[in-house]
């Protein structure tokens, strides 16, 4: 049946946005890299309520849905980080085949966001809620760096600008975050597993509350 293909190719949407990312991330275009690892957040969010709804989970879409995670909210992120670190005035410099090899601590990420993944497809006591920061929300909060940075650029915040063009603070929420990936700090989880009310309150408020910040934001923006 073709529903039970809809929720893989959902997932392939996932991939395709993460791939894209790292292209924009490493072609220097940190805003639109950012944005699309928000798309794939997105298809991430589908693929698992659709697979729910039509009763079409299977082995293959748990493999397939790790290993976009992999790219999408592993390596993409990872490169938005090396790429300001490598733009960061004070970084140190050691150099390994024309790399800086002080850059490269930003791809600890992607092995963290690995071995989370790994644990949590063995980890059965994790159907609903979370062990450890889920690699989607470690993803959107590395993505937002850029965002968050020419906001401050563009208002003039001089201490949130210094602070995310310092290679030292951005080496320690590497290091902070990838621990929180692999550690066993329980937290709730956005999924759903139908659309009704009762049983998902939590989500739709955090959902609509959300929803109203963005628009609000983009008010003052204007």
């Amino acid at each position: 049946m073709i529903k039970k293909h809809i929720p893989n190719f959902v997932t392939c949407l996932n991939i395709f946005s993460g791939a894209i990312s790292i292209v924009f991330a490493f072609k220097g275009n940190l805003d639109l890299a950012a944005w699309f690892i928000g798309l794939a957040a997105v298809f991430d969010f589908l693929d698992g309520m659709s697979a729910r709804l039509l009763n079409a989970k299977s082995d293959i879409g748990l493999q397939l849905d790790s290993l976009a995670d992999v790219i999408s909210f592993g390596l993409a992120p990872a490169v938005i980080v090396f790429q300001l670190m490598e733009n960061a005035l004070n970084k140190p410099f050691i150099d390994w085949f024309g790399l800086n090899v002080f850059s490269l601590v930003a791809f600890i990420l992607v092995a963290f966001s690995a071995l989370r993944l790994a644990k949590f497809n063995i980890d059965t006591e994790q159907a609903d809620d979370f062990k450890g920061l889920p690699t989607p929300a470690n993803a959107l909060f590395f993505a937002s760096l850029p965002l968050v940075l020419f906001q401050a650029e563009s208002l003039g915040f001089q201490f949130l600008q210094n602070s995310l063009t310092n290679y030292w603070v951005l080496f320690v929420l590497t290091i902070i975050f990838s621990g929180l990936l692999v550690s066993n700090i329980g937290l709730f989880s956005m999924k759903f597993k139908n659309l009704f009310w009762k049983g998902n309150q939590l989500r739709y408020i955090l959902f609509i509350s959300f929803f109203v910040g963005w628009m609000d934001s983009k008010n003052i923006n204007t």
